[in-house]
Order: C-alpha cells, then structure tokens, then sequence
C-alpha cells in the first residue's frame, strides 16, 4: 500500500461560483495546449510565467469513493467519551484523519446531526449531548469547521451526516432536551414510538424546519457533501404503532393509501433538500445510504431476490424513486450480507443497484460492514476483501463506505489491511461532482513545483493555485522526459498518483529509484483537475 504524506500548508482561495467555456484547444498525443488565458479559459487560471496550459485527457480511472462514517450517537465513535476537553477531542479527531489517510481512504462521513441537535455552532439547534454529557453544552470550540479544516488539510473529503427525523431515546434524549429544543416550543412536531422519538415526517413545518437546518450547515461550511443515511420512518417494532393520524388527516389528502402519503413525505423532503443544494452549491454532493433491501421480487417485480425486510414499505423510503427522478447524486446501500446469503445475497444484491442506477447519472457505492468482522460468515482476513473481490468489479460501482472507522482500526483491522493490499494498492482522487454543462475545469495551473530527494524521500512543493480545493501529485514513469508534454499527460495515470492534499507540500514516501520528476493538478471544488503543472525534475 502506497504510502501518503500530510500537507504541510492549507491555503485555500475563494470558491468558485462562474462557470466559464473551455479554453480553445490543440490535441496532441492525448494533450491539449490551452493559450495564455485571453481566450474563454475558466477566470481566475493566468499565472505569471505560465506560457501555457496543458490539459491532459483523463479517463477517471483514478476515480473512486473511498470513505467510512465517523459516529458521534451513543459516542460510537467519537468523542470516545463525553465531557472530553476541546483538545482532547480535536486530537481524537485528528487521530481519525490520520488512520484514514493512511488506510488509503480519501472520504470521512461525520455524524453532524445525530439527534435533532447539532456537532457545530448552530442557532437553530442545541449542541450534541455527545460533547459535553448535556445537550446544549458548548464544547469551547465548533468541531465540524474543525473537521472540515483538518480533513481538507490531509486531501480527504469531509461529507455532513444527518439524521432528518430521529430525536433519539426516550432516556436520556426525550427526558433530557434542552429547553430551547425546537421540539418543545412546537411539541405537536413529535411523535412516540416506543423508547424513541421522532419528528413527524408529514408535518409541513418539519419538513421545512429539517431543510432550513441542512441548508443552514451548507450554507455555512465548506462540506463538501450532505448524507443521510436508512433512518427515516423508523424501523418496525412489534405493538407499536407510528402516531401520525393527526397529520394523515389534516395533510393526507389526495391519497387513498396511508403509505403511499408517508412515501410522499419523505419524497419531498429528498427533492427539498438536493433542490436547495443544486441552488447553494452544486458541488456539494447529496447522497443516502439505505436499508440494502429496496422491496423483494416476492412483493414487487421491481425487486431484487431477497426476502428481508422491505425499506419502501417498513420506513417508506422509496429509493428507486429517487435515483429514477434525480434527487439523490448518489446512494450506497448498506449491503451488510455476506456473499450466498440466502435472505439477502451480497451478489445479487449489489447486482440490482447496479442495474437500478445504470444509465441514470446517479453513483452507486456500497456500504460495507466492517462491524461485523469477526461474526459469524465474517471470518478469516479476506472477510472484507472478499466482499470488493466481486463488487469492485461491477463497471456501477464506484467504490465503498465502511461502517465505521472505529471498526476499520479495531476489530476489522486485519481484514480492512488485506483488502486495502488487494484492492487499494494505489491512492485515489474521489469522484467529481456533476458540473454545470459546457463548465471546464475551474482550477488554474499549479505554478513552481520543487522536487528535492532526501535519504529514502522526496519533498514536493508548489505555490498555490487559483480555485483549487485539493492537489494531486504523480510520479514521471521512470526514464521520462521531464521537459516533454506526452510525458507530463502520460503521468496522470492511476499507478502514478502520490496522493492527494488540501496544502502545498506532499512528501513521497516511496519514490521510485530511478524516478525522474513529479507534475502536480489542482482540483477544483467539483473535483475536476485542471492543467497539468510544469515537472519538477528531481535528476538536475
């Protein structure tokens, strides 16, 4: 496994909102020579001493999501515990960025509205009781702003987790709300169920409280995705019913079916948010990871072989729907079986998304259980591997999340090393975000890069480029010509990536012994890569 330094700075530039024409272009050998910035290139790309552009042709086979969930209910993950001081929780939090960077990963999905509450400074609801032991304690610091700093500064994406409905246990959540809870100055908004509690997803007012509190962190930070996960109407339980008669009659209309009307609700909300995002920021991806069972084929043609439960009628989440309509950009079903499952078959399973999402624009990545390392059918270290060994080779597939990374450095580290040996050997750019049509690259080239080799190490460094949120740094093939476009466009393959950061400094831990330089791309907040950079020649 490729090894991947820290960025030693973080300079960021102001994001980007113009999309601009590509630059007129001459194709050679795979490249395109763009002019001196007069001639329709993205705004904000001239560099002083840049004579010309080189954007090199790509076949995204770099690509892929690599990217497990940081929990914060219950202190799954983090904090380990509450009532940690502030530093003590950013260097656990950082402890995570740094396993995940050297896992190969390049996404962290923190858990930022866990309970109807808040892992951020927010006005409209309390603090996480996971900080501080009492919601609405301030933790002296905001740790989403700190995530995201901090994963941006090591090249990974930082994705927002939220929970839309969930409010949390009735001990301690329910009994213990802050008093400023929007919950208890609108109590009509809650429903019981049992030992939890939500927030009725037919109420109109929820709805639009739920979106206002997204778009308020999108708003706010520099997330670079929103997420939620299979909690919507909660999962049965046997003698309770979901009290939500009050709203079926006051907003049902036009529905024969009771379901049918839950369904719509959470529709909406869906559409609300992506709608929202696209009209914020559209770089900003929304994605969901449900139940892995949309609805099985014994109920429902549509459906694949299975027989577990059914999200579309146990919780109304209707993804199909979603992904047919657009909006969602992605979904990474929790296919937590193993391989010849009977129940629900990982195979066949990962078979029906796959051809769910086929030809629709949106991506498909699969949750993964690392959880369950150890269990019983998850035994021996290729527990994990076995899994991508039939799933990363789906052309639908465009990688994985884990739950969680708690487990990945614990139980299932031995698993997650040989899967990481089989199937991560190289580092991986994320996906890039849909861009506005005819939008090219908005990142400028990466001007002045150094290469100095030190003992076993190089040290590559550049300035700072215009609208780039990360950098990539690649590897000449050995013996390549330094001063030669071909070369410089021939080393933007997926054997030659470095690795990825959000500074201006990557050292290359394994550099080749007869290596001949480094080119490094920028790429801009909808991960797309600019031109290519001059090459550091590390032989003068």
């Amino acid at each position: 496994m490729g090894s991947v330094a820290r960025a030693e700075t973080s300079p960021r530039t102001a994001l980007r909102w113009a999309a601009s024409a590509a630059a007129t272009t001459v194709l050679l050998s795979g490249c395109a020579v763009s002019g001196d910035g007069s001639d329709g290139d993205a705004p904000g790309t001239e560099q002083a001493g840049t004579a010309a552009q080189l954007r090199c042709e790509s076949d995204g086979g770099q690509r892929q999501m690599r990217g497990a969930w940081l929990t914060t209910v219950r202190n799954i993950d983090w904090p380990s515990e509450p009532g940690l001081s502030a530093q003590e929780q950013k260097d656990e939090l950082d402890a995570y960025l740094d396993d995940a960077v050297d896992m190969g990963l390049n996404a962290v999905f923190l858990h930022a509205r866990p309970t109807a509450d808040a892992v951020y400074e927010s006005d409209l609801e309390p603090w996480a009781r996971y900080l501080t032991g009492e919601q609405g304690g301030d933790p002296g610091y905001d740790p989403l702003e700190y995530a995201v700093a901090e994963a941006h500064e090591r090249g990974l994406e930082m994705h927002a987790w939220f929970n839309p409905y969930r409010v949390g246990l009735q001990d301690p959540d329910i009994e213990d709300m802050a008093d400023d809870h929007p919950v208890k100055e609108n109590p009509d908004w809650l429903v019981d169920y049992g030992a939890e509690a939500y927030v009725d997803p037919g109420n109109p007012e929820v709805r639009e409280w739920v979106t206002g509190v997204i778009m308020d962190v999108v708003e706010r930070y520099d997330i670079d995705g929103v997420h939620f996960d299979d909690f919507f109407y909660p999962y049965p339980k046997d003698g309770e019913e979901f009290d939500d008669d009050a709203t079926w009659e006051e907003h049902g209309g036009g529905f024969d079916d009771r379901g049918d009307w839950r369904r719509d609700n959470v529709n909406n909300l869906i559409a609300d948010v992506h709608e929202g995002i696209e009209a914020t920021k559209p770089w900003v991806s929304f994605g969901i990871s449900p139940f892995g069972i949309w609805r099985n084929d014994s109920t429902d043609p549509s459906g694949s072989p299975s027989s577990g439960l059914q999200s579309y009628d146990a919780q109304y989440a209707d993804t199909r729907t979603w992904i047919q309509d657009g909006t969602v950009d992605y979904v990474a079903p929790q296919l937590y079986w193993e391989r010849g499952f009977s129940t629900a078959d990982y195979e066949a399973l990962t078979d029906w998304w796959a051809a769910e999402v086929e030809g629709t624009g949106v991506d498909l990545y699969i949750g993964q259980a690392a959880y369950r390392v150890g269990e019983d059918g998850w035994g021996g270290d290729d527990a994990l591997s076995t899994q991508l060994d039939y799933s990363g080779e789906l052309p639908e597939v465009g990688g994985d999340v884990y739950f969680s990374i708690k487990n990945l450095r614990e139980q299932a580290a031995d698993a997650y090393a040989e899967l990481a040996d089989t199937h991560y050997a190289q580092p991986a750019l994320p996906p890039q975000a849909d861009a506005p049509e005819n939008q090219g690259p908005l990142a400028g080239p990466v001007p002045d890069v150094r290469a100095q080799a030190e003992d076993d190490r190089v040290e590559v460094e550049w300035e700072a480029a215009d609208a780039a949120r990360f950098y990539a740094v690649y590897r000449l093939p050995a013996g390549a010509d330094a001063g030669s476009e071909e070369a410089r466009c021939a080393a933007l393959a997926p054997e030659n990536l470095v690795g990825l950061t959000g500074g201006t400094a990557l050292t290359d831990t394994d550099p080749l012994e007869d290596g001949s330089g480094y080119v490094v791309t920028a790429l801009d907040d909808y991960r797309a890569e600019g031109p290519v950079s001059e090459a550091a020649d590390i032989r003068r």
